[in-house]
């Protein structure tokens, strides 16, 4: 499945380690807190797994979206969007 993780969590440190679990999960960042690719059903649970053990939820927040790549295509990216440089082919040939 196709995942979106956004987060907006305060202290540095925890936020440098979610951003590390997301590209080792194999997500690619698209902002500087947003993520997306491809992650099976497991991967997914262990990637929230390890994400709740590094922020604080009484003032982090962070969130999971699953997505078809079809309700992908559907997506509208307006303005930058993202930089296509950063995102690989993989990611590239859901929406162009």
């Amino acid at each position: 499945m196709i995942c979106w993780v956004l987060y907006d969590i305060k202290k540095d440190r925890p936020r440098a380690k979610v951003a590390k679990k997301c590209k080792l999960a194999g997500l690619y960042r698209v902002q500087k807190s947003v993520f997306l690719g491809s992650l099976e059903d497991n991967d997914k649970d262990t990637l929230e797994l390890e994400v709740t053990e590094l922020i604080d939820e009484e003032t982090d927040s962070v969130y999971i979206f699953p997505m078809s790549k079809n309700e992908l295509r559907q997506t509208s990216l307006l303005g930058q969007a993202f930089d296509k440089k950063l995102i690989t082919d993989e990611v590239k040939a859901l929406f162009f």
